[in-house]
């Protein structure tokens, strides 16, 4: 099992026709040979599962990959509570190679989808 960081940048859409490399999240998340997130080595990395989310005039926030307790993925900024928690639609099932796409809804339900622009391992 190897920790890769990832790279996310917003994908075009309204007011980003050309997507952004501005407009994005760096994460760190252990991933199988064949590109997939390994959510059985997660479990025992997940205190070095990181993420950064950047976005073009505000400050970085960053947190941790987490698993929710509904079987899904998210990238959480303060453990406290579930209120800051940015949904990653099927995190698991995606393959993490460039040129892929990730969608992630954020707290106030706003989706956006981003494309993988770099995986590189740790």
């Amino acid at each position: 099992m190897t920790l890769h960081l990832v790279r996310l940048e917003l994908a075009r859409e309204k007011g980003h026709p050309d997507g952004s490399s501005l407009h994005g999240y760096e994460f760190i998340a252990p991933l199988d040979q064949n590109g997939h997130l390994d959510r059985s080595h997660w479990a025992d990395v997940r205190g070095r599962c990181t993420t950064r989310r950047f976005w073009y005039g505000e400050d970085d926030q960053t947190g941790n990959l987490i698993h929710t307790r509904g079987g899904h993925w998210a990238f959480s900024y303060d453990p406290t509570t579930t209120d800051d928690d940015e949904a990653i639609f099927r995190l698991d099932q995606h393959l993490m190679r460039p040129g892929e796409y990730v969608s992630i809804t954020e707290p106030d339900r706003q989706q956006h989808t981003f494309r993988i622009a770099s995986v590189r391992k740790l």
